[in-house]
Order: structure tokens, then C-alpha cells, then sequence
């Protein structure tokens, strides 16, 4: 059995008196696909968060691809990591967010090339020529001189999925991605995302309220409640067969608000 590629060990985390992850516990294999769901403030953003170093943990431990992310092993005690420890780890890591979070004063070429030219220093006729595929693969050659305010919000989605990529992460996170986006729009983006998954052996975590997209997507689907995993097993389990009181009630509200599970 490979080692696991993410390894959460009993993290906790508080904003205030409001305790949102609760000695957390999980792990992720190298290549699984994985769909956190659960109701709002109960952790599941806040894992990517702490995953992508933007929101620092209060205890336990987080070994990402082998190596601790929040710690550094010096003379075989473990000290708190400094700045540059966590911009190494941060490579190896990509994120996509709810709000696209483009630089509006920047065009679609520039915004996908920015990251690996000053933090791999790569230069710019390679940036490009990678930019390209990416802008190809998601459907978006033709708008690699466009600006932000040019594209509707499925395209800048689809931009900043291509911008996650251009530095080649072993672990792709997506937060809500389609929740601010038009119906019309969502498809577009499920699409390149279902594209992702099946010709890729990237490890991939997605927090979603589209079930039937996680259904169809993950391999394992974490249950989250109060800042811990009530439950979680393969698709089918969690959908169609919850153990769970919390989960069946979960579930059952969404279905009644008219979502396909």
C-alpha cells in the first residue's frame, strides 16, 4: 500500500470562541478523489484552508506528500515551520475558490503565468507555452488576451482552474466552485473538473453542495458535522445507504430542496 499523500492528525481549530474543527482526523491516498460535504461552518472549507496554509491550525499535525506542512524536523525535534518551509510545501498544493479571485487588472494569459514565473522562476516563453495547453484543455484558447471583466463567471472559473494547474500541484482543492456561478454556467466548469478526474493521477479534495456531482465524481465522500467526519465510505454508501442519523437528515433536506443525489 502507498503511504497516504495527506495525513490529518487531531487538528483543531478555533475563530473566537467558535471551535470549527474539533481534533480532526483523516487521510487522503495519492490519486483518490475526494468530496467533503456537509452543512455550512461545519469545517469542510476550512480543512482546504488549513491545507493551503491560508489559515493556520491550534494543535495536531498535517503531513502533506511525506513531509510535515506546519512543522520542520530539526536535529529530530519538531519546530514550528518558518515562511520558507510553507512556501516550498505550498507548491505541491492547488487551489481553485469560490470567487475565482482573478487579477482583474491582469489578462488571461498573465493571470496563469504570474505564479510559475516568480515562484519557479520559469521562464516566460515556457510559461506561455503551458499556459496554452492549459487554456486549451479548459476550453479557453481563444481568450488568452481577454481581461477578467471580459469573460462570464464560468469562463473566469475555468481560468482559474487553469491558473491552479500552471504549477503542476501533486493535490488539487476546490471550494464551492459553482455556488456563484449561473445554473446555466455550473455545467461548464463540472465538465473540465470531470475532465481533470479521469485523465489525471492528481489528488484531488472538493467541497460541494452539487451531490449528484460528487456522487459521480469522488471515490470516498467525508460526511462533516461540527468540525468532524460523522461519516464517510464510497458514493453509493453515503448517498444512497447513510448509517448516520445526522447524515440521513442532511441528505434528505437536501433532496427536498430539489438537488439530485
Amino acid at each position: 500500500m502507498p503511504a497516504p499523500i495527506i495525513k490529518v492528525d487531531a487538528i483543531s481549530k478555533s475563530f473566537g470562541s467558535f471551535k470549527v474543527l474539533d481534533g480532526l482526523s483523516m487521510q487522503v491516498m495519492p490519486g483518490e478523489k475526494l468530496a467533503l460535504i456537509g452543512p455550512s461552518g461545519s469545517g469542510k472549507t476550512t480543512i482546504l484552508r488549513i491545507l493551503m496554509t491560508l489559515e493556520k491550525i491550534d494543535g495536531g499535525h498535517i503531513q502533506v506528500d511525506g513531509e510535515q506542512l506546519y512543522h520542520m524536523e530539526r536535529n529530530g525535534q519538531l519546530l514550528p515551520a518558518d515562511e520558507r518551509h510553507l512556501a516550498r510545501m505550498r507548491q505541491k498544493i492547488g487551489m481553485v475558490f469560490q470567487l475565482f479571485n482573478l487579477f482583474p487588472h491582469k489578462c488571461v494569459m498573465d493571470n496563469v503565468t504570474l505564479a510559475p514565473m516568480l515562484t519557479k522562476r520559469v521562464a516566460r516563453a515556457a510559461a506561455e507555452k503551458r499556459a496554452m495547453e492549459l487554456l486549451d484543455m479548459v476550453g479557453l484558447a481563444d481568450k488568452a488576451k481577454a481581461m477578467p471583466a471580459q469573460l462570464s463567471g464560468g469562463q473566469k472559473q475555468r481560468v482559474a482552474i487553469a491558473r491552479a494547474l500552471a504549477l503542476s500541484p501533486k493535490i488539487m482543492l476546490f471550494d464551492e466552485v459553482t455556488s456563484a456561478l449561473d445554473p446555466e454556467l455550473v455545467e461548464e466548469v463540472l465538465n473540465v473538473m470531470r475532465k481533470l478526474a479521469a485523465e489525471t493521477d492528481m489528488t484531488m479534495l472538493l467541497v460541494t453542495h452539487e451531490m449528484g456531482f460528487a456522487h459521480d465524481f469522488a471515490d470516498r465522500v467525508l460526511f462533516f458535522d461540527r468540525g468532524r467526519i460523522v461519516e464517510e465510505g464510497k458514493p453509493d454508501e453515503i448517498f444512497r445507504h447513510p448509517k448516520q442519523e445526522r447524515t440521513q437528515s442532511f441528505l434528505k433536506k437536501i433532496i427536498a430542496a430539489g438537488h439530485r443525489v
